[in-house]
């Protein structure tokens, strides 16, 4: 079998690869392989709407089944790349069939990082990653009254709302001095911490978990003091490991990732690599090589590989942004707040409607906004533009953003 374009992964990235590249008039064979056996569909739900039962599997697909083969595109579902022979142009899957290609887009993502502790692999343990996890925690939850929840992450989070609103008692299991330590400043993780407990959620700090409790089912998480949380279901998120093994076996550079350069490409021949797998120097974080874990990424990067691949060599560059939704309140972020030296609280917690501004140098970086869609939609220029107000400026709310944006350009 030979594919002019294989694509490997059918997530956000290899879906969209495929789209764009059909947009562009492409006209030679499309092969994607996917692990799972579902066609490509939306993984923010996952730990969201779907978890919440507010919306049904097929509102998430990214297109309807239909859609794959009305363009041609083969879909080779609940299948892996095992080998990669990139002299040969040539891989071998996971039911042993082997297929060449012209040029291959790796497009991954990873898997849940596992809880490394006795007891880590006891029934009742979950991660949510795919839709078979979700619907594997969704079946058992009638017997469930205690959940665990190990990291306070956006996936721990958002898990956390939703089963609150269930009605489950939750606890929150964080190994840092805050939640979204790694991703966000402090008030901004204070005042998630505050909002979880205001909904009934024990979140516990700076907590070290030294196994899981239970013979045949998991009945509790214990801590390093002796605690016992008790728990019927413990729920991981605490990152992902990224699916390169192959590559990196087939000789390709990388480490936590696969390494492309400008274009995407990977140090093997005719390999391009994109989404979470893929370590960029990323341009809105001065050029630091990483990892960046979000639709936004996986999508254009995809469209500048398709790009690539029909004539038009692209760069990728594009500014980053996510979100994030936990009971009545949305997050939305643009920039990568990674390296900054001060912040800005624009706006008042209290509330329930603010935004968190990161600087470096001077320079704004990244804007968390919480129910702040228009700091979130109007912050976006100081982050491409590298703008540098003070923070008087910043905090001033009642001065619009463009506003602000607009006087700084001018002078």
């Amino acid at each position: 079998m030979h594919y002019d374009i294989l694509i490997v992964g059918g997530g956000h990235g290899g879906a969209q690869a495929a789209i764009a590249l059909r947009q562009a008039k492409y006209d030679g064979s499309i092969g994607v392989v996917n692990a799972e056996p579902e066609y490509p569909y939306e993984r923010p739900p996952l730990s969201k709407d779907y978890f919440a039962g507010d919306k049904a599997f097929e509102r998430i697909m990214i297109r309807p089944a239909a859609f794959w083969a009305e363009r041609g595109v083969d879909m080779l579902l609940g299948l892996r790349v095992e080998v990669v022979d990139p002299s040969a142009h040539k891989v071998t899957l996971s039911d042993g069939a082997a297929i060449s290609y012209g040029n291959m887009i790796w497009a991954t993502g990873g898997s849940p990082r596992p809880l490394p502790v006795e007891g880590g692999n006891l029934p009742g343990m979950h991660v949510v990653r795919t839709r078979a996890d979700v619907d594997g925690m969704l079946d058992g939850l009638d017997d469930v009254a205690e959940v665990a929840i190990v990291g306070g992450g956006y996936i721990g989070l958002e898990a956390a709302a939703v089963l609150c609103k269930m009605g489950k008692k939750v606890s929150v299991l964080e190994a840092m001095d805050r939640v979204l330590a790694r991703v966000a400043g402090e008030p901004l993780s204070r005042f998630y911490e505050a909002e979880h407990r205001a909904h009934g959620v024990d979140v516990r700090l700076g907590v070290e978990i030294r196994g899981i409790q239970g013979d045949d089912f998991v009945t509790g998480v214990r801590l390093a003091d002796g605690e016992v949380i008790p728990a019927q279901m413990v729920i991981v998120g605490i990152g992902i490991i990224a699916a390169v093994a192959p590559l990196l076996n087939a000789g390709a550079a990388g480490g936590a990732g696969v390494d492309v350069d400008a274009y995407c490409r990977t140090s093997l021949p005719d390999i391009y690599a994109i989404g979470d797998c893929a370590a960029h120097a990323n341009d809105f974080a001065g050029g630091h090589v990483m990892r960046v874990e979000s639709v936004q990424n996986a999508n254009d990067m995809a469209n500048a590989v398709a790009k690539s691949l029909t004539g038009a060599l692209t760069q990728y560059h594009a500014v980053p942004w996510f979100w994030s939704n936990q009971y009545d309140l949305r997050l939305q972020t643009v920039g990568i707040s990674a390296g900054y030296d001060s912040t800005v609280l624009r706006g008042d917690p209290d509330t329930r409607s603010f935004s968190l501004v990161y600087l470096k140098a001077g320079k704004v970086i990244a804007l968390d906004c919480v129910n702040a869609t228009k700091d979130y939609v109007q912050g976006r220029l100081f982050v491409t533009e590298g703008l540098s107000p003070s923070a008087e400026q910043l905090a001033d709310t009642d001065v619009p953003l463009k506003e602000l944006a607009a006087a700084l350009m001018a002078n």
